[in-house]
């Protein structure tokens, strides 16, 4: 279990994280999504106790990762694949980490194997590694202590897509024995298959969070026309609250209501497409650039 209260991070007169709260269950997968610099990773390393909060509190079982006893063997972090000695070979890194948390050199073969590092590529120092590699090897890591909670900050800059799919595969695994989850992302596509719930942030700020099917049914309907100009003025007449997007309308009702409208007007339709991913795509888009507007005004 993963609980974040009222958790706040100012430097001087910038609010990188503002007053954000949420729960990660074990059994569960939990998107973090934003787009770049919305204030993840900031959050992630207060959790970890690697920055100290302005104000609230992170816990972790229970406890602030600071107190936890030997949090190696709870906690499996990733913040910073590219965070590892890079004359060392994929397997000492492992190894020097087993020594830290207490695990034995059987363990080291066990994730290596895991996570799809051959004995070549666990030999080789890790300046060579490809970027897809460091991020095998920094999960390798995060997986050794056997933890009951997982802390990954975009697992999937890398990999290509055989590799993103190994890794839902895994994760899901993971939250399917009892594991609890909390997988950031400034990319929607790359968690929503494996994630059971979502918390989007913007510019510090929690925008929308909830069940993905949730999410997904108030993603709305996407409209685009002719005259959007004249179906706007008539979704409005009817009472249908719409907003604009850079790929057409974004409209609060099933899109049988948007075609019967259009129809009664003989407002031809260009294009016409219910919820889904794309539509919470949209919704968070639409979300995250409101909240920018209100932090430029502020």
């Amino acid at each position: 279990m993963i609980t974040v209260e009222n958790l706040t991070k100012r430097y001087g007169g910038f609010t990188a994280v503002d007053d954000i709260s949420f729960e990660v269950r074990p059994g569960s997968v939990v998107g973090f999504l934003g787009p770049n610099g919305a204030g993840k990773s900031t959050a992630m390393r207060m959790m970890t106790g690697l920055t100290p909060a302005t104000s609230g509190r992170a816990t972790i079982l229970g406890q602030t990762y600071r107190e936890l006893h030997n949090p190696g063997r709870q906690v499996g972090v990733m913040l910073d694949a590219s965070a590892q000695h890079p004359g060392r070979t994929g397997r000492e890194v492992l190894r020097v980490a087993a020594v830290s948390v207490g695990v034995s050199k059987a363990r080291v073969e066990e994730v290596l194997h895991t996570v799809g590092l051959t004995d070549e590529e666990a030999g080789r120092r890790v300046r060579n590694y490809s970027l897809g590699m460091r991020q095998r090897l920094g999960i390798a890591a995060a997986l050794l202590g056997e933890p009951q909670v997982l802390i990954l900050d975009e697992p999937a800059n890398g990999l290509d897509p055989q590799g993103i799919h190994w890794m839902r595969g895994l994760l899901r695994r993971f939250a399917d024995g009892g594991g609890t989850v909390l997988l950031s992302s400034h990319l929607l596509h790359e968690v929503q298959i494996v994630a059971d719930d979502l918390v989007m942030i913007g510019r510090g700020r929690i925008v929308a969070m909830g069940s993905k099917e949730e999410l997904l049914s108030r993603g709305g309907t996407t409209v685009q026309s002719t005259d959007d100009a004249r179906l706007v003025g008539l979704l409005e007449k009817a009472g249908v609250p719409v907003s604009r997007t850079g790929s057409g309308l974004v409209v609060d009702a099933e899109a049988e209501v948007v075609g019967r409208i259009a129809a009664e007007e003989r407002v031809v339709l260009l294009e016409l497409r219910s919820g889904g991913s794309e539509g919470l795509e949209e919704m968070f888009l639409g979300l995250t650039a409101a909240t920018s507007r209100e932090g430029d005004a502020a």
